[in-house]
């Protein structure tokens, strides 16, 4: 997967009406995302999880679990994620703030066999939510061969590969899925009716090693049409569809009045539309909690979300011995091979965040955009929480 970019050209902004933010975004009512700059500015992972943690607490998360959201937001940021990481917060913090969510909710168990759990988020924190769910598939892979924990009532639950990991440090594989918010028009129709869908796969190899997916079910992200909107420029084709269902290359139709295509655009998009609907299937269906085109639109936070995420782990020692040989086998096959262009290897998914976390640790930590620090600084200064410091 790439890094996902900020922005190029700074949105239109006016005051923040909402309390939030100096900066509001006229187009998409959302924090305006801080244009990248050439100047960056090293902070430590402690430092980023010290401020992101007081930054939830301030807004009235207790400690616990206002730390562990902010693991997930500098993880996103440490594999070279930054959509997901401290471009994040501000949508959380205006979550709570809001009373779209209950940030001290604890989750609970409605349902429970051997193999399977239903869990209640009770409108908490997504990224809790996932832990406590994601804990609960390990426990269960560990003792039957397989966990399968379907949780609802839930909110954003953050970056798919966070979970990953933690199946991972178990030697087990992983998967998980969550729905979201409608922002897809299956193929052939003219509305949105399904959302991004994101899902993510793990599976240890030796030493380490892995295969790690983490993907969404369309073509792109509804940020990046937003980024040639503001730049004034035509989308591909098989990015978004306008208001009349056909395919479109008006950014700004496709932006204000259009829908994303699913993965695999016009030629291709039944697969990802199938896809969307795996996921929806797996999430709000078996959860009985919302789903498709019955979500709250994207960014509104009149009513509760009730999202609905799916997690599954698998114990390879259930089965015949050896897998971590195997896998690292084919994983190794594939990166030796010949390249088509000298200068890009065939890589495994899950190599480029590897080499975006050794850099880091290289350097000893996160680069930051310059605007994102002075962002931070606002923040700060805002919610009366010491600022996010460079590293000496």
């Amino acid at each position: 997967m790439f890094r996902h970019i900020i922005h190029t050209v700074r949105p239109k902004c006016t005051v923040n009406p909402r309390r939030y933010m100096a900066l509001w975004d006229k187009d998409t009512q959302m924090p305006c995302p801080p244009p990248p700059e050439s100047e960056e500015t090293l902070v430590s992972l402690k430092e980023a999880t010290r401020f992101m943690t007081d930054a939830f607490k301030k807004v009235g998360t207790k400690e616990d679990y206002a730390m562990q959201m902010a693991q997930i937001l500098v993880m996103a940021d440490y594999k070279g994620h930054f959509s997901h990481g401290l471009n994040r917060l501000g949508m959380y913090i205006l979550d709570i703030e809001e009373g779209a969510v209950e940030p001290n909710a604890e989750p609970v168990v409605l349902k429970e066999s051997a193999s399977t759990v239903c869990l209640c988020g009770q409108n908490g924190l997504g990224g809790v939510v996932g832990n406590i769910a994601m804990k609960l598939a390990i426990s269960k892979a560990k003792s039957t061969g397989i966990g399968l924990v379907v949780a609802r009532r839930s909110n954003h639950y953050g970056m798919a590969s966070w979970y990953m990991d933690q199946a991972l440090k178990e030697g087990l594989l992983g998967f998980t899925c969550s729905n979201t918010s409608p922002l897809v028009a299956p193929t052939g129709a003219k509305n949105k009716a399904l959302g991004t869908n994101p899902m993510s796969f793990a599976a240890p190899g030796k030493n380490n090693d892995a295969f790690v997916m983490d993907m969404a079910t369309t073509s792109v992200a509804v940020g990046k049409i937003e980024l040639f909107m503001k730049k004034g420029e035509k989308i591909p084709l098989g990015w978004a569809v306008g208001p009349d269902g056909l395919p479109s290359t008006d950014s700004k139709i496709a932006f204000r009045k259009g829908s994303l295509m699913p993965l695999g655009g016009v030629e291709f998009g039944h697969k990802g539309y199938a896809l969307s609907l795996m996921v929806e299937s797996l999430c709000g269906i078996l959860g009985d909690a919302l789903y498709g085109p019955f979500i709250r639109k994207w960014n509104t936070r009149e009513e509760e979300a009730n999202l609905a995420h799916c997690f599954v782990c698998i114990n390879p020692e259930f089965f015949p011995a050896g897998f971590k040989d195997r896998m690292s086998c084919l994983m190794d096959y594939l990166r030796k091979m010949p390249p088509a262009d000298l200068k890009n290897p065939v890589q495994i998914p899950g190599d480029l965040e590897r080499n975006n976390m050794k850099l880091a640790d290289e350097q000893g930590g996160i680069m930051y955009k310059e605007n994102q620090i002075k962002w931070a600084d606002e923040f700060a200064k805002k919610y009366g929480i010491p600022p996010m410091k460079p590293k000496d």
